[in-house]
């Protein structure tokens, strides 16, 4: 591994991919501390202190702690996330969004421009709710948190926070273009990781101070590199099918015949179940922050991460979200029909309808165990914290995200170094894909 970093100093366009990816993503974290006019930020922080385990405290973490302070990289690049997510399942119930996707390189460009739309105009409407429940917003000891309330301040932070969100999207297609790996994806990674040396720094302070002992930490940090080692095992785990193609004959030349295979990986939908599962469940205890009824505050309380009923319920969202998701971005119908199209077949198998059918079959099979998988990794960090009072989190969507974007970003450094037939990371085994 130490020759695959060494054999980087040798490529300089991957040397320059690798330091502009670097220097955006301390643009990044600069802009994330650079709070919007107009707040006391004393006043909104011991707010957040009280919403965590709300729907508050997951978009901060995306946003790598800037929520909390409403830097003007507040909205983080959820607004990005979220219209990508929405474009996604309007290509399957709208036939113009359907037949854009068809069309290749062309295509893709118009679906983005149309997510830049979908992404400024959510950060427009997010940015004026956040405004007005800023206004309405006051700390423990009753400062208010806006500190000259009314529509300048709140046309100023529409403006401040989409224009951060739309600077955020420009940096994240600078990265993918110019840099290294997805930049969306590192942008998230950086955020989530950010948080990572204040947790080591807490958890060295509560061993000094004998708050927990020396033979739980060591526990701690078994059981932190078991779950990371579980999730890069899963997470590159493909189910292999068998695909032959048939001989064809054109002109003088002959084509095909050769045997490949389809990979179908087993954590197919990747974080986005566990994102949505969180936002439907968490939304009660958000609307209570606001809305301080008793009922409201009891339902809240039994929605809490912990708790037996938010448990259950998580569970079963990421479930049905890992099936749904799978079943929007993934279509056995459409796989079959190119297969039948360019000669291929499953041995064993009739083309068309019926393997179609055993795709499926087997698709359905992966993902519920890539279900109970996320599931597993997600309801872990909610055991550790109400069961042994752990101080900060490991596994769940921040644990998912960070090693996923981790190996593909590995992934992409080693192809770089393949291609200019240099040793990559492991001169055995593989990283992500490779064969």
């Amino acid at each position: 591994m130490l020759s695959g970093f060494k054999n980087i100093a040798k490529i300089p366009e991957l040397q320059k991919r690798i330091l502009f990816t670097f220097f955006l993503l301390a643009v990044y974290r600069i802009g994330a501390h650079v709070p919007t006019p107009g707040i006391d930020t004393q006043a909104l922080a011991a707010f957040f202190e009280q919403a965590k385990g709300s729907l508050l405290g997951l978009f901060d973490m995306f946003a790598g702690g800037a929520l909390s302070q409403l830097a003007v990289f507040a909205l983080g690049i959820m607004p990005y996330i979220s219209a990508s997510i929405i474009l996604q399942l309007l290509t399957v119930a709208v036939p113009y969004l359907e037949k854009l996707s068809k069309e290749g390189a062309a295509g893709r460009r118009k679906i983005t421009q149309y997510t830049r739309y979908g992404t400024v105009l959510l950060s427009i409407i997010q940015g004026f709710g956040i405004a007005v429940g800023l206004e309405n917003m006051a700390g423990p000891s009753g400062l208010s948190v806006v500190i000259t309330p009314g529509w300048s301040f709140r046309i100023m932070t529409v403006i401040t926070l989409t224009a951060g969100t739309a600077f955020i999207m420009w940096l994240g297609e600078q990265i993918t273009e110019r840099g290294i790996g997805n930049g969306i994806s590192l942008i998230i990674f950086a955020g989530i990781v950010c948080r990572g040396p204040a947790a080591v720094v807490n958890t060295f302070r509560l061993l000094s101070t004998g708050e927990m002992g020396i033979f739980f930490v060591v526990l701690l940090f078994v059981m932190m590199v078991v779950v990371v080692a579980v999730i890069v095992f899963v997470e590159s785990g493909q189910r292999r099918i068998p695909v032959q193609y048939a001989k064809r004959v054109v002109g003088r030349k002959m084509y095909g015949g050769q045997t490949t295979h389809l990979p179908l990986k087993v954590n197919t939908a990747g974080v986005i179940p566990p994102i949505f599962a969180s936002s439907i469940i968490m939304f009660p205890a958000t609307i209570a922050n606001f809305v301080p009824h008793p009922w409201m505050q009891a339902v809240s309380g039994f929605l809490m991460p912990g708790r037996l009923v938010y448990e259950m319920l998580y569970v079963a969202f990421i479930i049905f979200f890992c099936y749904f998701y799978t079943a929007v971005t993934f279509n056995p119908v459409d796989v079959a029909d190119n297969m039948k199209k360019y000669g291929g077949y499953v041995p064993g198998i009739r083309p068309g309808k019926k393997t179609a059918e055993y795709i499926d079959r087997i698709l359905t099979r992966l993902t519920f165990c890539g279900a109970l998988y996320v599931s597993a990794v997600c309801v872990l960090p909610s055991v550790l914290i109400s069961k042994f009072d752990v101080p900060f989190y490991f596994g769940g969507t921040a644990l998912l995200i960070v090693v996923g974007v981790a190996l593909d970003t590995a992934g992409q450094i080693e192809t770089h170094l393949l291609t200019r037939q240099y040793d990559g990371f492991m001169k055995k085994g593989r990283i992500g894909r490779r064969r």
